[in-house]
């Protein structure tokens, strides 16, 4: 198993088993969609949320008695007996895409009393037999808005989902549907959520994109890798609203003489690709590598400086507009103000 992922049983280790059940943080409860996986391989694909996250977007969703609410993404059922308790269970209806959660998940409610609707089905196309929905709630990220979504909302109605982009998972995004086919509104900080399994992507640098033929371009940056790409999240954010087909990863101790560390990039079609490399000492410039009809060492600098220059604007400056159709804008402050979009 990964360094992060160790096994804890409820049978072998009760004590430690509570002691994560109940802290404030996430416990990953599936990996690897629940196939077989020698350990080195194993990555988390369904987890519990940390409680004050949960609670948070329960406060953020504004229920009411009388509303009906769709969940995306059931998981262990926690959440969705949280709002079948505050609602009635007739008043929910969550839907899970993997069988042998969602088959878990209802067993657990029903043994407590709780019965929403647990439906087996892809949530991409939420559940129209159970709308029309005063309020949707995601907790799974996603990169695009399901149409399905906005269609299944009432007007006036709020769609709550965490933010993802290929650049960097961050964000929350509360949308208030206005009936014309349209949903709109504003970020807020902190959250990091399992992207829906409809929308991953599965590349690597040395297996998708880089080929031995290829002979980038060479330039140099004064603009270090880490700025975009460390412990700037907000910063990440902003990029990732701007650079929508772009993705990156690190890449320490390369071999490769003299670069200490390298910072890749790459666009979600594979097509172009770009690497900046640290010599481990100087750190007033660097070297930059790119291939392919794109230049994305450049985009990744224009959005950078775009958002240096706004005044360095937090998440919660920023919003987006999805509409029926598939479209997304997201902007700054008010909707008239688009963010420039880099690919």
């Amino acid at each position: 198993m990964s360094d992060d992922l160790a096994e804890c049983s409820r049978d072998l280790a009760p004590e430690a088993w509570l002691s994560h059940a109940y802290a404030d943080t996430s416990v990953v409860t599936q990996v690897n969609d629940g196939q077989e996986a020698e350990p080195e391989d194993r990555w988390a694909s369904c987890s519990a949320s940390a409680p004050s996250i949960v609670f948070r977007m329960l406060d953020m969703l504004d229920v009411a008695p009388g509303h009906k609410v769709l969940e995306i993404g059931t998981g262990t059922g926690w959440n969705a007996g949280l709002l079948a308790h505050r609602l009635g269970p007739d008043r929910v209806t969550t839907v899970e895409v993997d069988p042998a959660l969602s088959a878990q998940a209802a067993m657990r409610l029903k043994s407590i009393g709780l019965e929403p609707h647990v439906i087996l089905g892809d949530g991409h196309f939420g559940y129209e037999p159970g709308g029309p929905y005063e309020r949707v709630l995601a907790t799974c990220s996603v990169r695009s808005i399901p149409p399905a979504w906005i269609a299944q909302t009432k007007p006036g109605g709020v769609i709550l989902l965490p933010w993802e982009s290929p650049w960097f998972c961050y964000g929350l995004l509360r949308l208030v549907v206005d009936g014309h086919g349209t949903a709109s509104g504003f970020f807020s900080p902190h959250s990091a959520f399992m992207l829906m399994r409809g929308q991953r992507t599965d590349l690597r640098i040395y297996r998708d994109v880089v080929r031995d033929d290829h002979v980038p371009a060479e330039s140099s940056t004064l603009l270090p890798p880490w700025a975009v790409s460390g412990d700037d999240w907000v910063a990440q954010f902003a990029i990732g609203l701007q650079l929508r087909d772009v993705w990156r990863t690190w890449h320490e101790d390369p071999d490769v003489e003299g670069v200490t560390s390298r910072l890749w990039l790459a666009t979600t079609d594979a097509t172009s690709w770009a690497a900046v490399d640290w010599d481990g000492q100087n750190s007033d410039r660097f070297t930059v590598w790119e291939h392919g009809p794109r230049r994305l060492w450049e985009s990744v600098e224009a959005a950078y400086h775009w958002w240096r220059d706004a005044g360095h604007p937090g998440p919660e400056r920023f919003g987006l507009t999805a509409a029926s159709d598939g479209t997304h804008v997201p902007w700054l402050d008010t909707p008239d103000n688009p963010v420039p979009r880099l690919g």
